[in-house]
């Protein structure tokens, strides 16, 4: 679907960093991330799982670093995939210095856990050794104890002044391959305090809101929150943190950036919420239809209208169309212009086939 000139998002031009063969920030594209949820420990497992988010369409994968068996798992982890990994560091250092020399291609550390300025500059010395970027993570549910004591709760000024005094802790060790976070579970708390981390500084974002919930109330959170964000422009990376499998966070990750058209990846469907006048049962072809066509990677939209009142016009706008017709006379279209009647009966099997077709066309 083309897109219009009143859709096209203006964004901030950041600092690109590297994160292995992934590019952050500057003219890149807007990754998505998520978070494995296996033991670290169990590296067998952890690699299934970072393999299925790769085939999701992940770009960059977090793992948790807890304990010096965790690091020396993720020796093995990094070996066997191909996305870059980040290497989540919370309370002991040692942990991220692990992780450099483990095969990490970044290090998430949290300034209200990790320590002294002393520890936070060992960490920067082994990134510098071993071709790491950093994450400055900060949280609102784990600021500095002093930063909480001026403020005394989280605030968007208590967020934004954590990041800045970590941001020259690494600029004064000559450190600039590094993006920043400043999340919270509070959308407006964490929006205010990226557009203000935004005016200052020039450094990739990585946007998201910090434990969201579950896969519906924080899909819809996180739309909210990171949709704002990069509406605006702001925002180089994303993450949708959900109390669910870490595959639907990155096809919520994917279905915010295809709502803004920013970028795309499968098949969006375009589908009404059916009412008296369909003309075949749209709901449950929608839900067909999502799993028969998840495997299709290259971009493409597909409406599914239940009847004429809108199917002719979303049919001009997408790739295919279907519109609900009179006595299971469905229309089909292709690239907006009427292709050939489908019955009722026959609706997934010839979808399916005009997409898969489509896909295959596009790939040549």
């Amino acid at each position: 679907m083309e897109i219009r000139p009143h859709r096209i998002i203006k964004r901030k031009k950041t600092k690109k960093i590297k994160l292995g063969n992934v590019y952050v920030g500057g003219d890149s594209p807007i990754s998505v991330q998520s978070m494995t949820n296996t033991l670290t420990t169990d590296y067998k497992a952890t690699i299934k799982q970072i393999d299925q988010l790769q085939e999701a369409g992940a770009d960059i994968v977090r793992v948790s670093c807890p304990d010096e068996e965790s690091t020396k798992a993720l020796k093995e982890i990094t070996k066997k995939i191909k996305l870059p990994i980040v290497a989540d560091i919370h309370f002991h250092y040692k942990r991220a210095i692990e992780s450099a020399k483990a095969g990490a291609k970044c290090l998430r550390i949290n300034p209200g856990n990790i320590g002294s300025e002393e520890r936070v500059k060992e960490v920067i010395k082994a990134a510098k050794d071993y071709d790491c970027a950093i994450r400055i993570g900060v949280n609102a549910g784990s600021l500095e104890k002093k930063i909480l004591e001026k403020y005394k709760e989280p605030c968007p000024e208590a967020l934004i002044e954590s990041a800045t005094h970590n941001i020259k802790l690494l600029e004064e060790n000559d450190f600039f391959n590094f993006k920043i976070s400043v999340k919270s579970s509070d959308v407006f708390l964490a929006v205010k305090a990226y557009e203000g981390l935004s005016n200052l500084y020039d450094y990739p974002l990585h946007l998201g809101i910090t434990e969201a919930g579950g896969l519906l109330t924080g899909s819809i959170k996180s739309s909210i929150g990171i949709g704002k964000l990069l509406m605006q422009g702001i925002g180089d990376t994303i993450r949708v943190s959900l109390s669910a499998d870490p595959v639907e966070e990155v096809k919520a990750g994917f279905e915010i950036l295809k709502a803004l058209g920013i970028r795309s990846r499968g098949v969006q469907i375009i589908s009404c919420p059916s009412c008296a006048r369909q003309a075949f049962p749209v709901i449950d072809t929608v839900k067909i239809l999502e799993k028969k066509l998840s495997h299709i990677k290259k971009p493409m939209t597909l409406s599914i209208i239940g009847c004429v009142v809108n199917g002719p016009g979303e049919a001009s706008q997408t790739d295919i169309g279907l519109t609900g017709g009179g006595d299971g006379n469905n229309l089909l279209y292709l690239s907006g212009i009427p292709h050939n009647k489908v019955i009722t009966e026959d609706i997934i099997s010839k979808v399916v086939s005009l997409v898969e077709t489509r896909a295959k066309e596009t790939n040549n």
